[in-house]
């Protein structure tokens, strides 16, 4: 696949995931989405790197919680889609066919699958998707960003949570005789390992083929190995309330993969019940994204203390950070507030439903459904004046961190991430 950029090139290699602080913009000029943005879109920045993502992250949480998307908002969505099956960020043209040149890539693809499979009535369209993933599987029965690329934690999660959604069994969908959670287990840290890493799991290894522990693949890590999606319902404590609950034993398989996984979460969640990121220059920053991707991996493993004092620390603090970001934030604080069962029409003062639907398309004047659809009526949608994107410069900043070797990552998710 050929790419005519720098700046797509930064993109197409990281997972879309949460919102990190601004980079310079390396673009020689303005992409063609700048121009005109789709009504039918959520969000109103860039979506050149992240438009299918933060579509699909939006519809999934309305889903979620019950609300109907707008059908226009769906079909954007549906339109998105290449004839091969694939899903590219963004194509502001759908009228010209996918080429070698259409940067499609595993984690929007992934992502629209775990919400059209959720809204239903899209069989085929998701049929297509998951018929292109398959076909993109690598031979350690994982996925990479791109078709080809190494597999790394984040994307198998995503496309192990597409399968789920679609009802299909990812521990059967093999490559060379490998399956997904056989390459999430290559990617988990031992117990005996160094710098606080046993039980966590990398992004892949780095240069030298090492295994370095990051907390977003992490907690897609747990989420892959138990076979969950982007959307965890509440379930009953397992007895993982702390650390201490559940120590790491060799993972030979992908439930004690996931306990590991979770158990060093909960170490990493344990002092201020967030995680940090660990982007250049934003050291002690607190990282929302993360921390509410946590919060779903932790709440499907069963360790709901913990899920749920992270949740706590998300509805006390996340707000602004929603805010800046944009519909593809809000939705993963729905996902991490369903998944503790906290109410997200009240989640520290905000109403994340009603904040989400106010990013997408605006419901008619005097049409009666505007409460049905989540849509408030407003004179013009919210804006999102930060100028980043869920996912957008996340994308380029983890990038420079992967490249660096630190192994640092996403619909997303997830994106996921640290981001």
């Amino acid at each position: 696949m050929n790419v005519r950029s720098s700046a797509a090139v930064l993109a197409a290699i990281a997972v879309i995931g949460a919102a990190a602080p601004a980079a310079a913009d390396s673009s020689p000029s303005p992409s063609p989405s700048q121009q005109a943005l789709p009504s039918a879109l959520y969000g109103e920045s860039d979506p050149q790197y992240d438009g299918v993502w933060r579509q699909s992250l939006a519809l999934l949480a309305q889903h979620t919680v019950g609300v109907e998307p707008p059908k226009e908002a769906v079909d954007w969505l549906v339109g998105q889609q290449c004839a091969d099956g694939s899903f590219a960020p963004f194509r502001a043209d759908t009228g010209t066919a996918c080429d070698a040149e259409t940067m499609v890539d595993t984690n929007q693809t992934a992502a629209a699958v775990q919400a059209l499979a959720a809204l239903g009535g899209h069989d085929a369209v998701t049929g297509k998707a998951l018929d292109w993933l398959k076909s993109v599987q690598n031979k350690d029965g994982g996925w990479g960003y791109m078709a080809g690329g190494a597999s790394d934690a984040n994307s198998t999660s995503l496309v192990v949570g597409a399968l789920a959604a679609a009802g299909e069994k990812p521990a059967e969908v093999v490559k060379g005789g490998k399956s997904p959670q056989d390459a999430l287990l290559k990617l988990a840290l031992p117990c005996d390992a160094e710098d606080d890493g046993a039980g966590a799991f990398a992004f892949q290894p780095d240069k030298k083929g090492e295994l370095v522990a990051n907390a977003d693949a992490t907690a897609a890590g747990v989420a892959g190995s138990l076979g969950v999606g982007l959307v965890v319902e509440p379930g009953k404590d397992k007895g993982r309330s702390g650390a201490a609950d559940a120590a790491c034993e060799k993972a030979k398989t992908p439930e004690q993969a996931a306990a590991n996984g979770a158990a060093h979460l909960t170490d990493a969640l344990a002092a201020d019940g967030h995680l940090v990121s660990a982007l250049p220059g934003a050291e002690d920053q607190p990282d929302y994204g993360n921390t509410a991707d946590a919060v779903v991996a932790l709440a499907a493993q069963g360790a709901t203390g913990p899920a749920a004092k992270s949740a706590a620390w998300l509805e006390k603090n996340a707000a602004d950070w929603a805010a800046q970001s944009g519909p593809a934030a809000y939705a993963q604080l729905i996902l991490a507030a369903h998944a503790t069962g906290t109410d997200p029409r009240a989640f520290g003062g905000t109403d994340l439903v009603k904040k989400l639907a106010a990013t997408g398309p605006a419901a008619p004047a005097g049409d009666a459904s505007g409460e049905k659809n989540g849509q408030e009526r407003t004179d013009e949608k919210e804006k999102d004046d930060s100028g980043s994107g869920s996912g957008v410069w996340w994308a380029l900043g983890a990038f420079l961190v992967v490249g660096a070797g630190a192994g640092v990552l996403v619909n997303s998710r997830k994106k996921r991430r640290q981001p």
